[in-house]
């Protein structure tokens, strides 16, 4: 009986506002595959201009998979997120095309990708409240440094304000006296599932990166970003438990909204917040050495950067 192949996955990480859904579907459209967004805030409804999902248009008629489809007052796991992406790919693959994840939360690219496995994983709703609160009387800071003391490899991957994730490494040891880092440790030790290649957009300038971004959020107030935030906190603002609402995009002009400051302030600090945010997305995605980076700032145009991402693709699985 001979082995199962392990499936081609190709993947387009890199931070926010550096083209990754316009060279997925470029890719898609040369390889012949399918997107599936790994972007933990795009697969909440609603938000569609904050959490910068794709339009028809950029789609261009590829199809995208899991993208806007949890209610906004509903809690969304790294656990079932693979558990619906690797169905996407399975299912993908079947149809004879290229499954490409794209996305910039490392955490759901990396878990997917490395076959973390989640099953044998504690929870305790009642121990969650519990810590929930304490980061909330203590601070982050406080449940980071705990954190460090008894897994330092999962916390060194976490900001303050990483409050889920803090206190999902701090359940997971106290339920069963084993680490976060050590799990996924025994998770990797499994057989590959997937032959991957991942595809880094970088910037040698990163002045240039941030000039993305700033011209993406002027881009978003002109398309009616503060009428959606108004009208998305008015009616699903009060759910609780509610993750969405901590988009960048979204919580940075609610002082605008109350008459707390200015909209410029406003604006520039979501563009500031924005930029913070880009450069946590690369440090996670460099500890990755398994990513091809590609430099768009060294590309003479977007073709080129998409035909070296596609060339990279092929030489890596001779094709």
């Amino acid at each position: 009986m001979s082995a199962v192949l392990p499936i081609k996955v190709a993947a387009v990480v890199g931070a926010t506002a550096s083209g990754k859904t316009a060279l997925a579907v470029s890719l898609a459209e040369m390889l012949g595959g399918e997107v599936i967004s790994a972007d933990s805030m795009q697969v909440y409804q609603g938000l569609q201009i904050a959490t910068a999902k794709p339009t028809a248009e950029e789609m261009r008629g590829i199809p995208h998979h899991l993208i806007d489809f949890v209610p906004p007052g509903e809690e969304f796991s790294v656990a079932r997120y693979c558990e619906l992406g690797h169905a996407a790919i399975a299912d993908i693959a079947a149809r004879g095309r290229l499954p490409i994840v794209c996305g910039g939360t490392g955490l759901y690219v990396d878990s997917l990708l490395s076959n973390i496995i989640f099953a044998d994983i504690p929870q305790d709703d009642a121990l969650r409240e519990r810590l929930n609160t304490e980061f909330a009387q203590c601070g982050g800071e406080a449940l980071l440094q705990r954190l460090r003391d008894i897994d330092p490899e999962t916390a060194a991957k976490l900001s303050p304000s990483d409050k889920k994730r803090i206190v999902r490494g701090l359940e997971v040891y106290t339920l069963s006296g084993t680490t976060l880092s050590e799990f996924n440790r025994r998770s990797r030790a499994c057989p590959d599932r997937y032959l991957r290649c991942i595809i880094g957009i970088g910037y040698r300038d990163r002045e240039k990166l941030y000039d993305r971004i700033n011209r993406r959020v002027d881009l978003m107030i002109e398309d009616g970003l503060l009428d959606e935030v108004r009208g998305f906190y008015e009616t699903v603002g009060q759910i609780p438990g509610k993750t969405v609402v901590q988009a960048i995009g979204c919580k940075e002009l609610l002082p605008y909204l109350r008459g707390e400051e200015s909209l410029e302030e406003a604006v520039e600090n979501l563009k500031r917040e924005t930029r913070r945010f880009a450069k946590r997305q690369l440090t996670w995605f460099r500890r990755n050495d398994k990513i091809i980076w590609i430099y768009a700032d060294e590309c003479g145009s977007f073709d080129e950067l998409a035909r070296r991402a596609s060339d990279e693709i092929r030489s890596q699985w001779k094709v």
